[in-house]
């Protein structure tokens, strides 16, 4: 993911609330959510090159979701597949803060990465590069490819998109919270952080939703976690910015 905002304990329907997107080269193989065969309670889309997932539920009331520390500088190009990790702990039963800590352990076999995880009782945030590892208390949070909430402008706009969709109804909130991730609004100059990929990168990586031929928003997805019922809704793009599918769930 390059875009993830959520809800805890926020609404009084839904403990949680995630609107994210995925940004990725367009010719990477993927396999849209679903049920995995192998692992038949994980419900998420799949890296076909790696096995891993960027973000996913799982029956027992698990979540998970992972983006990327942009810094062009540090890449390692045989670190392990940090997809991974969201796969690992939706395929486990570890309590979210053990999980994160113990990343602090092993996360450096990969390149950097923020994860968010959750279970039914405790919602956790790790980065592997400043080793920032706690558990979340209720509260709207943004994370793109830096550090949690840090005041990038497609960070600071969503949030406050998410705080008013907060206000709606299930279906007014679904649809107010794909709409934010559609946003393709450019921030100023002025605004643009300096991740080290040059200014004309910056200007295009700045908006909710990016497009591109090569690179871009693959993949839009709402989770709205409720005390009876899960709805996990998956919108598809391709490179010219049309959505191809739709793939919706309730747990």
């Amino acid at each position: 993911m390059c875009l993830i905002v959520l809800a805890y304990r926020c609404h009084p329907e839904f403990p949680l609330i995630v609107a994210a997107n995925r940004d990725e080269f367009f010719q990477r193989p993927t396999a849209a959510a679903d049920f995995w065969p192998d692992h038949p309670q994980v419900l998420a889309g799949r890296d076909l090159e790696q096995n891993g997932t960027w973000m996913g539920v799982s029956k027992s009331g698990r979540f998970a979701a992972l983006t990327n520390v942009r810094d062009p500088k540090s890449i390692q190009p045989a670190a392990k597949s940090r997809g991974l990790i969201v796969s690992d702990f939706l395929m486990g039963d570890i309590a979210p803060a053990t999980f994160v800590d113990e990343l602090k352990e092993r996360g450096q076999h990969y390149n950097g990465f923020n994860v968010i995880v959750a279970d039914a009782d405790n919602l956790a945030y790790f980065n592997s590069v400043t080793l920032d590892s706690r558990t979340l208390i209720p509260g709207i949070y943004g994370l793109s490819n830096h550090r949690l909430d840090t005041p990038w402008p497609k960070i600071t706009r969503s949030k406050a998109a998410l705080e008013r969709a907060l206000s709606k109804d299930e279906q007014g909130l679904e649809t107010d919270l794909f709409a934010l991730l559609l946003d393709r609004e450019r921030a100023d100059d002025a605004a643009l952080p300096d991740t080290g990929v040059g200014l004309d990168k910056e200007r295009w990586l700045s908006p909710m939703f990016i497009s591109g031929q090569e690179y871009g928003t693959r993949a839009s997805t709402v989770l709205m976690v409720g005390a009876s019922q899960t709805l996990f809704v998956e919108r598809s793009f391709d490179s010219t910015g049309d959505v191809t599918q739709t793939r919706r769930f309730s747990l």
